[in-house]
């Protein structure tokens, strides 16, 4: 029985993934105001979805030969565990009343089916496109987290879907232009001018540029909270430092925290914001 319990079968290992299943969820939850019973519901639900993921690839992995078939069965056994947790959850949730927010989970499907294809294929490392793709599907679990907290629909949902999203799609791509920095020799960054830092992380810098110009024209328009442009300001900033302090010679620990960092900061303060507009 000890051989199910196996960390690296049972939790995903790529550590900084958790942030994007828990900021959607906290900031649905406190932009809902009120936490129920289906509230937990939901989180279980949830978590169960983006824990599945890793106990599935290592079975793709096995089966293609990738990893030892000694670890297929701890990971059927978190499978099964997962699954039967997550129907427990979705079932409080359709006896809830909150039927419809099982309608969120089918875009998850096919993504979740792109991804172990990829690693059947060998193929998963370094796919940007469909990282931004999946946290778009994690983002998800805000407004069903409001909606669940209001007790009812309300368009206001889609906004939270929408920016937590962007926050997501746009530190994904910083955090690629930070491992991409580190790769660069010593030598190589005493060669680079000014100008090279610039064009390399124009990327980032565009998708948080565009977060920061839309999140302030929505404010100024009244459909959102006039100033949760705020948030997505210090993304950019440290987007802006990023690219003048490259990541050379660092350790991915050392750019994972401080990616952490940041998208804690951002997590906070677009709560505070959404929360103090919407109850002034």
């Amino acid at each position: 029985m000890q051989s199910f319990f196996k960390r690296q079968i049972a939790l995903p290992q790529d550590h900084g993934s958790w942030v994007f299943i828990l900021s959607p969820l906290l900031i649905g939850i406190f932009a809902g105001g009120t936490f129920r019973t289906p509230s937990l519901y939901l989180i279980i639900a949830a978590m169960c979805a983006f824990l599945i993921r890793q106990p599935m690839t290592v079975i793709v992995k096995s089966i293609s030969g990738r990893r030892s078939a000694a670890d297929l069965p701890a990971a059927r056994f978190w499978v099964l565990v997962y699954g039967i947790v997550a129907a427990a959850a979705l079932i409080g949730l359709i006896l809830s009343g909150y039927s419809y927010i099982l309608y969120l989970a089918v875009p998850g499907a096919p993504v979740f089916a792109w991804h172990l294809w990829l690693v059947s294929r060998r193929a998963e490392r370094k796919q940007a496109g469909i990282e931004v793709i999946a946290t778009g599907v994690l983002a998800l679990t805000a407004p069903a987290a409001f909606w669940v907290g209001i007790e009812s629909y309300n368009s206001n949902g889609w906004w939270l879907w929408l920016f937590t999203w962007l926050q997501s799609a746009a530190s994904i791509v910083y955090a690629y232009l930070r491992l991409s920095q580190r790769e660069i020799s010593q030598e190589q960054a005493a060669v680079k001018s000014r100008g090279d830092w610039w064009r390399m992380g124009s990327r980032a810098l565009m998708y948080t540029s565009f977060n920061v110009i839309l999140s302030a024209g929505l404010g100024r328009s009244a459909l959102i909270p006039t100033f949760i442009f705020i948030p997505f300001l210090a993304q950019w900033l440290e987007t802006v430092w990023g690219i003048t302090h490259p990541a050379v010679g660092w350790k991915p620990t050392r750019i994972g925290v401080r990616q952490l960092i940041v998208s804690i900061l951002w997590t906070v303060l677009f709560i505070v914001l959404w929360r103090q507009a919407w109850t002034s």
